[in-house]
């Protein structure tokens, strides 16, 4: 998945977990009787785990316009109440085996799917070789990232204009090796595109992926990530330090270079105009705070700088870019497990791509958001 470190309330959200277990075999030795206790638990664990989320919220651009000024992920539907998606986990770990299956339904299911009809947010199995080395097959949530798919994983609701860009999922197979519990490595052969559990048959399983974990301090987790293929080349790292047992600092930077990211196409998949890569960088930072048990407040900022590169020739390419300014300041109201997220934000451009009330061309969208979120 998305690297994403949790939300200071996260915690009085409901949220499933797995474990792996490590199986340990003797022949030659007679095991003694294993007692109720321990036969118990070891039921318990190996019990089907059921977990997800609903969510839903209202949507409001200030300008008035006919529709949403903000064109990031999962951003629709003004003044209006709009339905987010119902999400349903299910998974389970037997000995050193563990499958995860996430089903999802609604519109924001299908944003980040691509086809409507295809409601598998992750689909994996995996197998731990070791104490330290596990391996994973399927369709997994990218670990390119700061925020996630599911609204149970981000404090904002909205998404940043770096994870709209990002990719969403990954497919293919990886491995995980625990150094320690400060220093974890992973590597990955994935399908050439992003968002795409078959591979193009010309292209096959050529992206390469990996992920380094640090942790050189307590309450201090750093992520760089990589992913890159003939078509996609991105560069990440994601941060988060938990200064205080209140006080939250993340931060997400970014650079990805995406061919014919800008590029028409018609219904079949053909090219029906010039070739447009798309280049773009961004940092987004996040602060958050816990007033209580129950309440938190966050201000997300990100800079996003969006290039086009056109292949006039072989030789000849111009870039034109968008540099965007966003500002995010959500609430986190906790209500067992129910989150109330009431959130405005103002996003700014270098250039007239917003709207006004007169539908005319702007250099700023504001928005206010409320939304609930249940966890179960």
């Amino acid at each position: 998945m998305k690297t994403k470190l949790f939300s200071l309330i996260a915690p009085l959200m409901v949220a499933g977990s797995m474990a792996f277990a490590q199986d340990n075999y003797d022949n030659a030795e007679v095991q003694p009787e294993a007692t109720t206790e321990e036969t118990e638990a070891e039921d318990e664990g190996n019990k089907l785990s059921i977990s997800g989320s609903v969510d839903l919220f209202y949507n409001y651009d200030f300008a008035g316009t006919e529709a949403m000024n903000i064109g990031t992920s999962f951003n629709e539907g003004q003044n209006s109440i709009n339905l987010g998606m119902a999400n349903v986990i299910l998974s389970q770990s037997l000995g050193k085996a563990s499958f995860v299956a996430d089903l999802s339904f609604g519109p924001r299911s299908n944003g980040s799917i691509g086809d409507g009809n295809f409601h598998i947010q992750n689909l994996y199995a995996s197998y731990q070789l070791s104490d330290k080395l596990s391996a994973t097959a399927g369709f997994m949530g990218t670990f390119v990232g700061y925020e996630v798919i599911s609204p149970t994983g981000n404090f904002n609701y909205s998404t940043s204009y770096l994870f709209s860009n990002g990719p969403f999922q990954n497919a293919g197979l990886k491995f995980d090796y625990a150094f320690s519990d400060k220093v974890a490595l992973m590597l990955g052969v994935y399908t050439n595109e992003w968002d795409s559990y078959n591979a193009s048959p010309s292209l096959g399983m050529s992206g390469l992926g990996a992920q380094l974990y640090v942790a050189p301090v307590d309450g201090l987790d750093i992520y760089l990530n990589g992913f890159h293929s003939s078509t996609r080349t991105v560069v990440d790292l994601t941060a988060g330090y938990q200064i205080t047992d209140a006080f939250y600092l993340g931060l997400n930077a970014a650079w990805a270079d995406k061919e014919n990211g800008f590029t028409d196409t018609d219904d079949d998949g053909n090219f029906t105009g010039p070739q447009i890569d798309q280049l773009y960088t961004g940092v987004a930072t996040y602060l958050q705070y816990a007033f209580t048990e129950t309440f938190a407040l966050g201000l997300r900022y990100e800079n996003f700088k969006d290039n086009a590169k056109l292949y006039v020739d072989s030789n000849n390419t111009t870039e034109e870019g968008i540099s965007y300014n966003a500002f995010t300041l959500t609430g986190n109201i906790a209500l067992g497990p129910l989150m109330v997220i009431p959130e405005l934000r103002m996003d700014t451009a270098d250039m007239d791509v917003f709207s006004d009330s007169d539908n005319k061309p702007t250099g700023s969208a504001t928005q206010g958001t409320l939304a609930v979120v249940y966890a179960f």
